[in-house]
Order: structure tokens, then C-alpha cells, then sequence
């Protein structure tokens, strides 16, 4: 089941898809740009990976000092980077390259501490898209992202669908693609992380406590690219949706 969360009409709303965009739990079926899109479900921490694909890892070698084979980079996001589908997310003026991230995101079901790999998959909810960007020109002289590149406020869109973990059977088999403006810019595989999904959350709950609404971003393959004020950009992964968000300036935040 596919399912989101929506404000309409001065009022919060469950949604599912409907072949006119969407249908409210209570019945009504609207268009997609009648609706304000928010994150798909009530999210709890939200743990980022970095470099979790080895294509990833070799097109920003030049300014990396880890490998594929280090234990998983991991950060921290605060909820006001979230933007729900069709938002919009700010490319300060000051930016010289900002990218994009087609990222699946993993969702936790089951409160979890020192969870094996094999156990791992019956912990999970369910899966979202991600786009988490990245702003480049605020990175530190070694590949640790810090607070300016990857904790802006609306700059890591999720959605619009959470989908059931038990309608994908195989996560670890989900083509991803990122078009901008309709170009095909992105594309990869999830079978290419580094550190799988099992072996994310095993790492994760040895040192601290999972809950219910965390969230996961696994990672992106390699394709990203410099996007503009005024791009489209829509991040797809396969069974789990399409997330579409555009790049602002600094006027529409009153900045």
C-alpha cells in the first residue's frame, strides 16, 4: 500500500494514489497541485549516509579521504530540512555547485537496539524517495559533510508515497533515476550500496536505539550534477514513486 500525508482545505489528510492524482481518506480525489505534499509519515531521527555507493565514492575521489571500505559515514539531519513533494528548496546566492541526491529511504518500524543484520528487515516499515542536496562549496577540506552542506532547511525532499515494506519485495533490486528539467542526468542501482540495509541498521543500533518514524537515507549513486534556480528536478525509484522539487532563490525565502 501507498500511502501520504497532505494538507487541504485548512486541514491535514491521509491520501492514496488515484489515477487523478490522489484520493483522501474521506473520498474526495484532487490533482497533485491541489494539495500541499508533506513528509509521508510522522518521522522521528533522520540518519544520513554518505558515500554508500562505490561509483559515488570514485567520482568524488579527488576530494575524499575515506574509501569504500571504511566503516559507514553517517550524519545527522534536524526536521527542518524536510520538504514534502513539489516543494520548493533554496540555492543561496553565494553557491557556486549544488546537487542533487536520489536516495532510498528506509523507514523504521520496530523500536530496535543491538539488532543483527539478519534480523534487521522485519524492523523495517517501509520505503520513501529521497532527494537530499548538497551544497558543495561549504564542504571542509575532508569528505565529512557538516551542518551548511547537508542540513539546510528545505533542502532534502521525501515523498511523496510511503510504501509498505511487504509490497517491495526486494529493496536491494530498485533501479534509481534523477531527470533534470527532463534530462536523464542520474541513474543507478540499489543493489550497488556499499553497506546494505541490514547492515546499516546492525551498525547503527549497536550505539543507539531505533524507533519507530526514523529514517534512513541509504546513499546515491554517481550523475550528479550543478542545478540552477529554476530547475525541476524528480527523483525516481522504482516501485516507490516519483518526487519532484524545484530550486529557488533567495527572494522566495525573503532572504
Amino acid at each position: 500500500m501507498k500511502t501520504a500525508r497532505v494538507a487541504y482545505a485548512g486541514a491535514l489528510h491521509d491520501a492514496q494514489p488515484h489515477e487523478r492524482g490522489l484520493r483522501l481518506a474521506d473520498g474526495r480525489v484532487l490533482a497533485e497541485q491541489d494539495v500541499v505534499w508533506l513528509p509521508p509519515f510522522e518521522v522521528g531521527t533522520i540518519i544520513a549516509l554518505g558515500l554508500n555507493y562505490a561509483d559515488h565514492v570514485k567520482e568524488l575521489s579527488k576530494e575524499l579521504t575515506v574509501t569504500a571500505k571504511d566503516e559507514p559515514l553517517v550524519f545527522f539531519k534536524g526536521p527542518g530540512a524536510l520538504v514534502g513533494h513539489r516543494g520548493m528548496t533554496r540555492r543561496p546566492g553565494d553557491v557556486s555547485f549544488m546537487h542533487y541526491e536520489c536516495e532510498l529511504g528506509v523507514v523504521i518500524g520496530r523500536t530496535g537496539r543491538r539488532i543483527a543484520a539478519a534480523d534487521a528487515m522485519a524492523h523495517v516499515a517501509g520505503y520513501t524517495v529521497c532527494n537530499d542536496y548538497a551544497f558543495r562549496d561549504y564542504l571542509e577540506n575532508w569528505y565529512r559533510p557538516n551542518l551548511r552542506v547537508k542540513n539546510r532547511d528545505c533542502a532534502t525532499a521525501v515523498g511523496p508515497w510511503f510504501v509498505d515494506a511487504a509490497d517491495v519485495p526486494d529493496p536491494h533490486a530498485l533501479a534509481l533515476r534523477t531527470f533534470v528539467n527532463g534530462e536523464l542526468t542520474q541513474q543507478g542501482n540499489t543493489a550497488n550500496m556499499v553497506h546494505d540495509i541490514g547492515a546499516l541498521i546492525e551498525y547503527l543500533s549497536d550505539f543507539m536505539t531505533l524507533q519507530p518514524g526514523d529514517l534512513i537515507l541509504t546513499g546515491t549513486p554517481d550523475g550528479v550534477i550543478d542545478v540552477k534556480v529554476g530547475d525541476e528536478v524528480v527523483t525516481e525509484i522504482e516501485s516507490i514513486g516519483r518526487l519532484v522539487n524545484t530550486i529557488v532563490g533567495d527572494e522566495v525565502f525573503g532572504r
